[in-house]
């Protein structure tokens, strides 16, 4: 199983927010997740936009999880870094 930590995304017509989450890549984008590791919140103030478990991201990098490039640059906001 390969698993991938990407987007979720909730909210309405042209007001998305978007959950960070680790699940299996054959699954569809709004499917069933393994684990909710933050939030990204676009139409918020800079400081409410994103909201991260980082010890639990760095534990799923650490077990093998890719992250999809919108989470790369996500992550790369709050200086996770990754392989």
């Amino acid at each position: 199983m390969s698993v991938k930590i990407r987007l979720k995304r909730f909210g309405t017509k042209k007001r998305p927010y978007y959950r960070i989450v680790v699940m299996d890549s054959r699954s569809p984008r709004d499917g069933r997740t393994i684990e909710e590791v933050g939030f990204y919140h676009p139409i918020e103030v800079e400081e409410k936009q994103l909201q991260v478990k980082e010890d639990r991201v760095k534990e799923w990098l650490k077990n093998g999880a890719k992250p999809t490039d919108t989470v790369k640059r996500l992550l790369n906001k709050i200086d996770i870094k990754f392989k």
